[in-house]
């Protein structure tokens, strides 16, 4: 319980600040005959003096000079005279004050100054106590705070508890609830035994118990259970557990919203301990950073569960796509090459009809091998690194409209590039580039229909956040694209309606892997297209490099 009346005797010192001369020095006098050793002052200038000089175990002052003593630190006596008119209620507003009334008797004065500064070393031991205690539940919420890890959450709280508290068991468990996982942690004082793991018959008693506790913002602390060993959550611990007899409890209901989703028990076997309102209110405060730490835990664990299967998911497709290549790649390789070595004639004349039956052969195999292409490179390039360099965009443009004119040509459109005023030259990876450009302008001739135009332009102007950028436009005035096609076009696999019902070849990957590379290089791509009037699409690539 801390220090006795008995150890402020040791070297007590007392300042006694009154203008009465004959209270003053009969006060003076009772407090040293008593041991005291005392400091007087006659009025308030005498008094400040003495203040600055010295750190009394009490003052004791008359009414007139105690009036600036209030929030002094220092627990005051007040000397009264019997008719003096003193608001009393005032005075006992003081946190550390008493009085008496005189005349002043030596034994009464005294007592009441010994009893002062009693409860004045027990207060300051007991907010020594507090603030300790919520040090430690300050360190157990940092914990609970630096952690996602639920399981852990519960093992630094039943651990943090039974150190600050002092107590032999904490016990902590989470009910079936899906805010939550299903979670025990316990903690013993060394020597005590372990309590049971699972709440068994008693969960429903103890959840209801839990549930009102939340519901009421409250908490059950019982001081003594032998005091009332029939009340229902004494029965419902004993039936939890034989080997439980405790003498102190308190449960502490751990809550979100409506209902309470977990309980924290807390208990003495041997000694009685009386729980006070800053405990509860300090363990009420850590009980709700239990809670918000164990369903933002919970939600965090459950998001890294879903992205790992994501991750496992995009492994297994990725797998997928490069053994499919691979599978597809070998026997196409073989069609290709002896169908080259029948049209070349290497197994003897070919019929006419036969040739014509050969190209269509030969077309799809081509399209077949683009499509492989993609799909290798859809299924490759979220993995893949840019081989940075410096580009030229002019002369990668006329490398595409090389390549893309024989195209072009058999469908009878024209395609046309004007360069730039200046030179522009960007630092990318150029292979990546010169499919995203071939893919683009490819898109541009098939949608072109025959008579048509695709008109390729490069330029530098200022981006959207004010630096240079490179930017190319490729405009065709063919089909265009539906409205409703427009927010998915650069999705893969996704192809336009009007692309499908004309029956234009494509696989829907074109686009999408261009989107995908010109975001790599910290560019844009950008389609406006108006159905029936043609299509432009803008690659805008910063100058100088991504």
């Amino acid at each position: 319980m801390g220090e006795t009346v008995a150890d402020v005797q040791h070297s007590p010192s007392a300042l006694v600040a009154d203008s009465d001369g004959d209270r003053l020095a009969a006060a003076q006098a009772a407090l040293t005959s008593a041991g005291f050793d005392v400091f007087t002052a006659s009025d308030n200038a005498a008094l400040a003096l003495q203040l600055q000089h010295h750190s009394p175990s009490v003052i004791v002052a008359g009414s007139s000079l105690a009036r600036g003593l209030r929030n002094a630190g220092i627990p005051v006596l007040l000397l009264l005279d019997a008719e003096e008119s003193v608001d009393f209620a005032d005075v006992e507003s003081w946190r550390m004050a008493d009085y008496v009334l005189g005349p002043v008797r030596a034994g009464e004065l005294v007592h009441r100054v010994r009893t002062l500064i009693g409860r004045s070393m027990e207060r300051d031991r007991s907010r020594g106590e507090i603030e300790a205690l919520r040090e430690s539940l300050r360190n157990v919420s940092s914990a609970i705070r630096e952690t996602n890890e639920p399981q852990l959450i519960a093992d630094h709280v039943v651990r943090g508890f039974g150190e600050a508290l002092g107590v032999d068991h904490v016990w902590f468990a989470t009910f079936r609830d899906e805010r939550v996982p299903n979670i025990r942690a316990q903690w013993n004082r060394q020597g005590v035994p372990p309590l049971p793991a699972r709440l068994g018959d008693s969960e429903d008693a103890i959840t209801e118990t839990a549930n009102r506790l939340w519901a009421e913002a409250d908490v059950l602390a019982v001081s003594d259970h032998r005091k009332d060993p029939e009340s229902p959550i004494a029965k419902a611990l004993r039936e939890w557990s034989c080997e439980l007899h405790p003498v102190s409890t308190v449960l502490l209901p751990v809550g979100e919203g409506a209902t309470a989703m977990g309980i924290i028990l807390l208990s003495t076997v041997q000694d009685e301990h009386d729980w006070t309102r800053p405990e509860i209110a300090l363990m009420q405060h850590v009980a709700g950073n239990v809670a918000h730490g164990l369903i933002q835990g919970h939600l965090i664990s459950a998001q890294q569960r879903v992205l790992h299967q994501l991750r496992q998911l995009d492994k297994a497709k990725t797998d997928f796509l490069a053994t499919v290549n691979h599978e597809l790649r070998t026997p196409l390789t073989s069609i290709t090459a002896y169908l080259d070595m029948i049209q070349d004639g290497s197994g003897g004349p070919v019929p006419e009809g036969i040739s014509k039956m050969l190209d269509v052969i030969g077309r799809n195999s081509d399209r077949l091998r683009r499509l492989i292409e993609d799909m290798l490179t859809v299924s490759m390039q979220d993995g893949s690194n840019l081989d940075l360099k410096p580009v030229d965009i002019a002369k990668l443009l006329q490398v595409v409209v090389a390549t893309l004119r024989p195209l072009a040509e058999s469908r009878h459109v024209s395609v046309s590039f004007t360069e730039a005023s200046e030179d522009i030259e960007i630092t990318a990876d150029e292979a990546k580039l010169e499919q995203v450009f071939t893919n683009i302008v490819a898109n541009a001739i098939k949608f072109t229909p025959e008579g048509g135009q695709v008109g390729i332009t490069s330029s530098v102007s200022a981006s959207d956040n004010g630096a240079r950028a490179a930017t190319v436009r490729i405009a065709d005035n063919g089909l265009g694209i539906p409205e409703h096609d427009l927010p998915h076009i650069f999705t893969r696999f996704y192809r336009a309606s009007n692309a499908t019902s004309a029956a234009v070849p494509g696989s829907g990957l074109g686009l999408a892997i261009a989107h995908d590379i010109i975001s790599r290089h910290m560019g844009r791509l950008l389609l406006d297209s108006t159905l029936g009037s043609g299509t432009t699409v803008s690659v805008e690539l910063p100058v100088g490099g991504p």
